[in-house]
């Protein structure tokens, strides 16, 4: 039941981060500057609430599942999720926090929005393949 859970949680974040960087960042792309910063800042808040809760639920269902039947998959799946944490501190956060601290857009804007579009497929990769991971425990 809880390896399920993961899986359902993990499909949900990847489906959110695919979403991101398929249909929301491209739309935004084609905005100027000023009106592509203005949509990123309440979109990157909401993501980022959305998609790190997703990862920290995904993360204790693939745990607990792994302690309840053994499968190192689930604990893998889980591991997966759970790198969303770090990888966004360490390798998108100093983006974020430029693009944040913003108030006017300029040419080096355009720049770290596409960059941060970018350094965001990271996080889909992880969402897709902890989804990999726990589709395959639940087929075992």
């Amino acid at each position: 039941m809880y390896g399920h859970l993961a899986l359902v949680v993990a499909a949900l974040f990847t489906g959110a981060a695919f979403y991101i960087n398929a249909v929301e960042q491209p739309a935004r792309l084609v905005l100027d500057d000023g009106a592509a910063l203005r949509q990123w800042k309440p979109s990157y808040k909401r993501g980022f609430a959305m998609q790190a809760t997703l990862a920290l639920i995904g993360a204790v269902l693939g745990a607990v599942a792994f302690s309840r039947d053994g499968d190192w998959h689930w604990l893998a799946g889980g591991v997966l999720m759970l790198a969303n944490w770090p990888y966004t501190f360490i390798g998108i956060m100093p983006t974020n926090r430029r693009l944040l601290a913003t108030a006017e857009a300029d040419a080096e804007t355009r720049r770290l929005i596409t960059n941060w579009g970018q350094l965001h497929m990271v996080r889909t990769g992880l969402g897709a393949l902890a989804t990999l991971v726990f589709l395959w425990a639940a087929a075992t």
